[in-house]
C-alpha cells in the first residue's frame, strides 16, 4: 500500500512506520515545512511537505521533486500536540484545537483533491470523547461527555467523519492511556517509583483505561486489511483498573514502593484543569473489538507491565 501518515514521528506514528515497512508498505510522512528533515533515512518512507491549515500536499522534496503518489490506499492521521505538557493556558488550548481539528480539516481538504479516491481515513481520537463518567462503563455507543477534552474529541472526530462525504471509508480511533517502554504516559508515570516515592493519585478510585503499544500495531493492521471497520472504535484493554491497583501493579513490576499519594488539592495547585485528566477517569469497554473477535495480545494489566518492562 501506499500510506500518507499525518503524526509519523509520535509514538504510534514510529511504531507503525516499523511495522508497515516490515511488511512491505510505502510510507509518506506528511510534515510541515518546519519540522521536515533532510530527506528520509528508512527505506520505504519518504517526506512529504504539507499545510495543515491548507490541505496542500507536495512540492520539491530535499532530493529532487517529490510530489503525492499517484495512488493513495490510505490516510493515517496521528496529528495531534500532547494533551499533558504545561498548564492549559488559552494558548495551549488554542494549540491543542488546531494540531487537531484544524489539520484535520486540512487533511479532509487534501483527500477532496487527489484524483483517485483511497480506501480508508483512519482518523486517531480518544476517550477523554466520554468526559469523567465516574463509574459508569462506557461504549462506542455512549453519549459525549461535556468537559473541554470531551468537546475537542468530538470537533475532531467530526472533520473526520467528513471524508465520509467524499466515499472515503472512516475509521476513528478513540485510544485510551497507550502503555509502551518507548514513550507515551508509561515512562512518565515510572519516574517517581525509580526514586521511591511512587503511589496514587489522589482518592486513587478514578478508573484508567489504557492498551499496549503492540494491540494498537496490531488493531491499526486489521483496519487497514478489512473493508468491514467503520466509524469509531475503542482502542483500550478489556479490563480497566482504578488508579490505585494500576500504581500497585506498577511499582510491583518494578520491585518498588508505593505507599506515598499525590493529593488532590497539590496536583490542581500545580497543574489547574489539567489535573482533572488525572484525576477523572473513564471506565471505557472495548465493545467493537471484542464484537469482532479481536484477540487482546496483553489483555491483563500486570503481565502487560512485564511484557513492555522486561
Amino acid at each position: 500500500m501506499n500510506i500518507l501518515m499525518t503524526g509519523a514521528t509520535g509514538l504510534v506514528g514510529t511504531a507503525l512506520l516499523k511495522s508497515f515497512t516490515a511488511e512491505g508498505h510505502t510510507i509518506y510522512r506528511l510534515t510541515r515545512a518546519d519540522t521536515r528533515r533532510p530527506g528520509a533515512k528508512e527505506p520505504g518512507v519518504f517526506d512529504l511537505p504539507w499545510n495543515p491549515s491548507t490541505g496542500e500536499i507536495g512540492g520539491s522534496g530535499a532530493s529532487g521533486s517529490l510530489q503525492v503518489p499517484a495512488i493513495v490506499d490510505a490516510v493515517i492521521n496521528l496529528a495531534g500536540a500532547p494533551i499533558v505538557g504545561g498548564r492549559w493556558t488559552k494558548d495551549r488550548k488554542a494549540l491543542l484545537r488546531s494540531s487537531r481539528v484544524d489539520s484535520t480539516r486540512g487533511l479532509v481538504s487534501a483527500i477532496a483533491k487527489m484524483d483517485k479516491r483511497l480506501h480508508v481515513l483512519i482518523s486517531a481520537s480518544a476517550i477523554g470523547y466520554y468526559g469523567n463518567r465516574g463509574d459508569e462503563l462506557v461504549t462506542e455507543g455512549s453519549a459525549p461527555g461535556t468537559d473541554f477534552l470531551a468537546e475537542l474529541a468530538k470537533e475532531w472526530e467530526n472533520e473526520a467523519v467528513k471524508a465520509e462525504e467524499l466515499g472515503v471509508r472512516v475509521v476513528l480511533l478513540r485510544f485510551g492511556i497507550i502503555l509502551a517502554k518507548e514513550g507515551g504516559a508509561l515512562p512518565k508515570m515510572m519516574l517517581p517509583f525509580k526514586y521511591g516515592l511512587g503511589g496514587k493519585l489522589g482518592s486513587g478510585r478514578q478508573w484508567t483505561s489504557w492498551i499496549a503499544l503492540q494491540d494498537v500495531v496490531a488493531i491499526i493492521q486489521e483496519v487497514l486489511r478489512s473493508d468491514s471497520w467503520k466509524g469509531p472504535a475503542n482502542l483500550v484493554a478489556p479490563q480497566a483498573t482504578r488508579n490505585s491497583d494500576f500504581t500497585k501493579s506498577l511499582a510491583k513490576v518494578m520491585h518498588r514502593p508505593a505507599i506515598f499519594s499525590a493529593p488532590a488539592f497539590v496536583l490542581r495547585l500545580a497543574m489547574g484543569e489539567m489535573a482533572d485528566t488525572l484525576l477523572g477517569g473513564v471506565r471505557v469497554a472495548p465493545q467493537v473489538l471484542e464484537q469482532r473477535g479481536y484477540r487482546f495480545l496483553h489483555a491483563k494489566l500486570e503481565e502487560a507491565l512485564k511484557a513492555i518492562l522486561g
